[in-house]
């Protein structure tokens, strides 16, 4: 598989696995042997699929997706030195700590840095490569992060760091206090979840979408890599939910990927790759022959018209 270097400094697969349904619920059940061997399987496929960067999360099946992500690297006999680990803090469940407790965002230092030992436990690692600030905490103080940052970095337990679901003001604002730079910004994005993309095509035309702030552009233009969660939006960017748009979508996915001899979700994937923006799709089946095939969109080439096909079939709606 090709490769991508993140934020121009952390060089991986172009693609990443995304780990969040290696933990089998999202309950305080016990892990089973039917999960380990799942897990094993999924993870087996993507690193024969050439990916060798897998996107944690601390809530992921409340821990247990990086518990049993560890496992599976042991069951595989292990290779931590060859792979790019990254995981997410920020946001706690309602109920933690007390019943009544709220669920919230929370970029305190103390909570960075306990949520990142914990991280670190259950993976089985002294480090990460990279670690994401999960979602926008409206209490955010921005020193605060950069004191965290800072001290996570100098121990030697996170290489670099970035953001996941920010806007471009939210970035910035973080900027302004941090020593460690912010690699990267995760964000949804997929054929019909376009948004960071639209805002750039309906500039001037009276329409108001998420990120028409500039975030894509702002994010290319700093060198802040683009990762994708969501890049076949649960089935819903091949079509087939219901409705007049996504039966269109699904005609037009469906029709061009049995011309190129590829599966549907490896189109929309190579389309998120086609995008010049250097964008690192996030892939999260469980099933190693939809792994395979997903990845194959590493080797698909788009013309400009096969993209704009797409994404017009996505939009459900003509350019302007």
């Amino acid at each position: 598989m090709k490769t991508i270097s993140l934020g121009g400094v952390l060089r991986c697969s172009r693609i990443a696995y995304g780990c969040m349904p290696l933990g089998g619920s999202w309950d305080a059940a016990a892990l089973t042997p039917t999960v380990l061997a799942k897990a094993v399987r999924a993870v087996h496929a993507a690193l024969d699929a050439g990916i060798d960067c897998f996107d944690h999360a601390d809530i992921y099946c409340r821990g247990k997706s990086e518990t049993v992500f560890a496992q599976a690297l042991a069951e595989l006999k292990g290779r931590r030195e060859q792979l790019i680990l990254q995981s997410k803090v920020g946001i706690v469940f309602a109920g933690d700590p007390v019943p009544d407790a709220p669920q919230r965002f929370d970029y305190s230092y103390g909570h960075i840095v306990s949520s990142l030992e914990k991280t670190l436990t259950r993976l089985g690692t002294d480090y990460l490569d990279l670690y994401l600030l999960h979602r926008p905490d409206a209490l955010v103080e921005p020193q605060e992060v950069a004191r965290a940052f800072d001290d996570l970095h100098a121990a030697g337990k996170v290489r670099h760091f970035g953001v996941s679901n920010h806007t471009r003001g939210q970035i910035e604002l973080l900027r302004r206090s941090l020593s460690q730079p912010l690699i990267v910004n995760q964000v949804e994005l997929s054929l019909v979840h376009s948004h960071l993309i639209d805002a750039g095509i309906v500039t001037n035309q009276g329409k108001h979408s998420h990120g028409a702030d500039g975030t894509l552009d702002y994010c290319r233009l700093t060198h802040t890599t683009l990762q994708a969660w969501g890049p076949v939006a649960g089935g819903r960017a091949v079509g087939g939910a219901g409705s007049p748009r996504s039966e269109a979508l699904a005609r037009v996915v469906g029709a061009m990927a049995a011309a190129k001899g590829v599966s549907p979700e490896a189109l929309v994937v190579a389309w998120l790759l086609r995008h010049p923006a250097g964008i690192q799709p996030v892939i999260g089946s469980t099933d190693p022959s939809r792994i395979a095939a997903i990845a194959r969109a590493d080797a698909i080439t788009l013309s400009r018209e096969d993209w704009y096909a797409l994404y017009i079939a996505g939009r459900g709606e003509a350019l302007p």
